[in-house]
């Protein structure tokens, strides 16, 4: 798997510590924690958690798969999941 291949199909995510990053931004709190939750949702479902952090209207999610210490497939699979609500 090329990372940078991989990326270039995504939405503005970036590979920064062995992770991929993206900042999303929303109107209101309610819009993040709708957000928050329909990505909770896809963990569950994938089984492959994110960092999230959270801050008001202001949301960071971190993807890695520290079975492999780095980026793999599910990584990108979960970020597409996350592309296609927002």
């Amino acid at each position: 798997m090329d990372i940078e291949t991989e990326l270039g199909k995504l939405k503005n995510w970036k590979l920064q510590d062995n992770k991929i990053i993206k900042d999303f931004v929303f109107k209101n709190f309610a819009q993040t924690m709708i957000f928050i939750n329909k990505v909770a949702e896809f963990a569950e479902e994938l089984n492959h958690h994110p960092d999230m952090y959270i801050s008001y209207n202001k949301v960071k999610i971190e993807l890695t798969t520290h079975e492999v210490g780095g980026v793999s497939e599910k990584d990108f699979v979960l970020a597409k999941k996350i592309d296609d609500t927002n």
